[in-house]
């Protein structure tokens, strides 16, 4: 059942539903800030993708999610089984091309998606700018393989970028750690050489891509280039730095959010 296998919590009230996902190496605790605020008038549902958090590890299949259409079926199964209708859908990272994909699955789930430092592609391609170059993400897929720790601990404090508060970095660096070496280094690999250009004109849900000024994973012009593609979106660029700011500045992504749904 999808709902112990993805560690669901439903929490709140209210008519309409709100679907938070983390992205990679992290579970559904990311979005604590932020939903809190939405309980009094939303009913939230938080979850972990299967290999993070306290999902069901036994259920994790290489096959199925070799790319991002088996975390996207995941989160349809979720939506479906909770009766879900019209609902807004939350993304970070890599779950906000989950989610576009989502949107696609299952038309009437969701009815507006918030991406958060969205990529639809980390590697750059001709005119296209990702990131990183291939030869990058290799560096990092081989660190990552070779030493989950010690990637972990170079990683975090850099994607989480504001220096000045190092118990975010060790937040996220904690997270992290605690992923299952194995299914993280899978799951780096298909969030990394994911390619979802093509699918961003076709969502059709309404939209609001929410960009950090300074973020080493997802630049701004990667946030600019999403906000181009997908017809009739908001786009809205954050005070906030680093990739994470559902941690390092929840109150502007909570006022970013309320003020487009």
């Amino acid at each position: 059942m999808p709902i112990e296998r993805n560690n669901v919590s439903v929490l709140g009230k209210g008519d309409r539903a709100m679907m938070f996902a983390h992205g990679f190496g992290c579970d559904q605790n990311m979005w604590r800030d932020v939903a809190v605020d939405f309980a009094g008038d939303h009913r939230i549902i938080l979850f972990d993708h299967v290999g993070a958090g306290r999902s069901d590890i036994s259920a994790y299949d290489s096959a199925k999610y070799s790319d991002l259409a088996g975390y996207a079926d995941d989160v349809v199964e979720i939506g479906e089984a909770l009766g879900l209708k019209d609902a807004i859908f939350v993304g970070h990272s890599v779950s906000a091309m989950i989610g576009a994909l989502a949107t696609l699955k299952a038309p009437g789930l969701f009815s507006q998606l918030v991406m958060v430092g969205p990529s639809p592609r980390y590697i750059d391609d001709g005119d296209y700018v990702g990131g990183f170059s291939a030869v990058q993400i290799d560096e990092m897929l081989e660190f990552l393989a070779d030493n989950h720790l010690g990637w972990s601990a170079a990683m975090a404090p850099a994607i989480m970028g504001n220096a000045d508060r190092p118990e975010l970095g060790e937040a996220l660096n904690n997270s992290f750690c605690a992923t299952d070496p194995d299914i993280a280094r899978e799951f780096a690999r298909v969030t990394f050489f994911s390619d979802n250009r093509a699918d961003m004109p076709r969502v059709a849900v309404p939209t609001l891509v929410l960009q950090c000024r300074e973020d080493i994973i997802a630049p701004p012009c990667v946030g600019e280039w999403v906000h181009a593609q997908i017809p009739g979106s908001k786009y809205v660029l954050l005070e906030a730095t680093g990739h994470c700011p559902n941690l390092s500045a929840p109150k502007e992504v909570t006022a970013a959010i309320r003020a487009f749904v």
